[in-house]
């Protein structure tokens, strides 16, 4: 790259000796590494002045007030070329790249995601803090268009591609509700919205979290990035790690703004259900009309995460729930998912009716025996009730031994599920058995299924056998 290689001489006064270009990302910027005798800088060649200029002018401001970004060197008059700080190759995607695939992350991979939301506060309101937004591109700041743009975006290049008839009218009534929700929450602020915060977007240098591609934020509410990254498609996050990630968050966020735990619970889901949207139909755009396939693959990972999102319904928008309802049901997005998913089958049962067959045609798994815990069922006050009531739970819990009971169960079964999502098994069944299969095993297995739920990305299905009820979590 000639232009790049006569601005590296140009800076360093040491012609390169190398100049390897980088893998490509999602957007039409192109990276390369350039080296000499005592330098090593990434150049990059933009097709937007107006971008490249924006991605200059953000750099800046946020090394000037003491920001982890790259620092801007030098570029060509036209910005089109531009050479900036090599932080290395260690992205925080590729670092945690195993930990994504189990669908299980370690103490490391958790301990580099905690340090990276825990920056984000700081880069979001300082950041934000006296910065010039007209530098920003393509726009200065989250408003109505912009809202606009990402439900078209969402309509036009996701939902009418996937086949699912939907009235317009009703639907714009719906944007339009949501749209007011949004700007509400945005109005007023003065934080810098990062726009596409992800892990592709931060380097871990030395141990410590940098931010890139910065170029398209905009004044913004703070929700949008959190949401970004916790609920990024293809990052497989347990509910259990997401619940830790949005609490590093808080605890950062309140050295700069108070907001009460359920606004800021209403206000996340808000922008979840935008970002997930906005994410299908860029997902759409880039498989669909720019026929880049591997945007596609990541379109069932989304879609799950909208699934687990409306099963709480957005009764404000009734209709774009019920569409919404439909797009996660549809069976060809499903079978875009070529990662084989585990099931989980949990049952309580009584043992005087005979042990819950294995109708996966595996075997294995576990069955445990609840009988040695202290049981409600011998007293009358609690015949009429089940594992499921507050009356026999607190009983259970106040004498103690049913906890230390489960946390053995805990440890067994997860380990198992983290082996079987390692080896792509489809299907583990745990059993609780007691007396009459209505207090102690159904306390157990309700418990387990929660648990299960909660920590790892699989499907959990339970079933308490004596009492007829099925569910899935």
């Amino acid at each position: 790259m000639k232009q790049l290689e006569e601005l590296f001489y140009k800076y360093t006064g040491e012609r390169p000796l190398s100049c390897e270009a980088l893998p490509l990302s999602g957007s039409n910027r192109r990276y390369y590494r350039l080296k000499s005798a005592n330098h090593s800088i990434i150049g990059a060649k933009g097709t937007s002045e107006e971008e490249n200029r924006a991605f200059i002018a953000l750099a800046k401001h946020f090394k000037s007030a003491g920001l982890n970004v790259p620092e801007f060197y030098t570029a060509t008059p036209d910005s089109i070329y531009y050479l900036q700080e090599d932080l290395g190759d260690d992205t925080l995607f590729k670092l945690i790249e195993q930990g994504r695939e189990r669908g299980s992350y370690g103490a490391k991979d958790i301990a580099m995601l905690k340090k990276t939301v825990a920056l984000l506060p700081k880069f979001q309101f300082e950041g934000g803090a006296d910065l010039d937004f007209g530098c920003c591109y393509p726009q200065a700041e989250f408003d109505e268009k912009n809202v606009w743009f990402d439900f078209n975006y969402f309509k036009y290049c996701f939902l009418k591609t996937s086949g699912v008839e939907f009235n317009e009218i009703r639907l714009h009534e719906d944007f339009t509700a949501m749209a007011e929700d949004l700007l509400a929450v945005g109005r007023n602020t003065s934080t810098f919205m990062y726009r596409d915060f992800q892990a592709r977007n931060v380097m871990m240098v030395k141990g410590k979290p940098y931010f890139i591609d910065f170029q398209g934020g905009r004044k913004g509410p703070f929700y949008y990035d959190l949401a970004s990254f916790v609920w990024q498609a293809r990052a497989n996050y347990s509910q259990e790690l997401k619940d830790i990630l949005i609490a590093e968050y808080k605890k950062e966020l309140k050295r700069y703004i108070k907001v009460s735990d359920a606004e800021f619970t209403r206000n996340l889901r808000l922008f979840v259900l935008f970002r997930t949207m906005q994410v299908l139909g860029a997902y759409g755009f880039r498989g669909y009309f720019e026929k880049k396939p591997h945007f596609l693959q990541s379109v069932p990972f989304a879609i799950d995460n909208l699934r687990k999102l409306i099963t709480k319904p957005f009764t404000r928008y009734p209709y774009l729930q019920q569409v919404l309802l439909q797009l996660t049901k549809m069976r060809q997005l499903k079978d875009l998912r070529k990662e084989i998913t585990l099931e989980v089958h949990i049952f309580s049962f009584a043992y005087k009716k005979g042990i819950p067959l294995d109708d996966s045609g595996n075997g294995g798994g576990y069955i445990f025996d609840c009988r040695a815990l202290e049981n409600p069922g011998k007293y009358e006050k609690f015949r009429l009730f089940t594992g499921l009531d507050k009356e026999v739970i607190d009983y259970l819990e106040e004498e103690g031994g049913i906890k230390k009971y489960l946390s053995n169960v805990y440890d067994m079964v997860d380990a198992h599920v983290k082996r079987f999502i390692e080896r792509k098994f489809t299907h583990l069944q745990v059993c609780f058995g007691c007396t009459g299969g209505q207090h102690r095993s159904v306390y157990c297995a309700q418990h387990l299924a929660e648990h299960i739920a909660k920590r790892f990305n699989v499907r959990v299905k339970l079933t308490h056998r004596e009492l007829n009820i099925e569910e899935e979590l």
